[in-house]
């Protein structure tokens, strides 16, 4: 190659790799980023979604409620994680009744409807669907039902309520489980 095409190629990739448009490294596949942060395989649901600019609600919600320790545990889990943006589509001044300690039971019920047992990545939920006829029910660690559909693109879960939440990030792989991040928060 010609020490001009050799000159072209390289400042090709550098334009490519500056604007973004270079394939994720193996790191970046593996360490999706999450509310600006890294999420790391080898850290459990709890350390990394700390970490989470996305999601400082939510863990103040699970610091709340006293499920901290279950969600540093061996799981595995599929958290279904709403943002701090589905918190505030909640009616007003609904998060600070939550996050009071006479309603700490009301928030474990609403924390842990977003939890089912087992790691169930968006292939094994799109296969679920697909079973299913076009749905899927999962039970939920409060107990109740969670449906799961899809619209072609993206995996729709309905609540107990008929309220619906899309998953907008999906299989950030804990060492305890697996997290799906939701646009909207799920209730019972």
């Amino acid at each position: 190659m010609s020490n001009f095409k050799t000159r072209l190629l390289a400042a090709t990739v550098a334009l490519a790799l500056s604007a973004g448009l270079a394939s994720p490294t193996l790191a970046q596949m593996t360490d999706p980023m999450v509310g600006g942060a890294a999420m790391y395989p080898t850290k459990t649901i709890v350390d990394n979604a700390i970490n989470s600019a996305d999601h400082t609600t939510l863990v103040a919600a699970v610091k709340a409620a006293g499920l901290v320790d279950t969600l540093e545990g061996p799981g595995p889990f599929t958290v279904f994680a709403p943002t701090n943006e589905a918190f505030a589509k909640l009616p007003p001044n609904t998060v600070p009744m939550l996050l009071q300690a006479d309603n700490k039971p009301m928030l474990i019920k609403v924390l842990t409807y977003h939890v089912v047992p087992g790691r169930l990545s968006a292939a094994d939920l799109m296969a679920q669907v697909q079973a299913g006829g076009g749905k899927a029910t999962l039970t939920t660690v409060e107990g109740e039902p969670l449906i799961v559909t899809s619209d072609g693109q993206e995996l729709v879960l309905t609540d107990a309520k008929g309220g619906m939440s899309r998953i907008t990030i999906a299989d950030v792989n804990q060492s305890n489980g697996v997290i799906h991040v939701v646009d909207t928060v799920l209730m019972p």
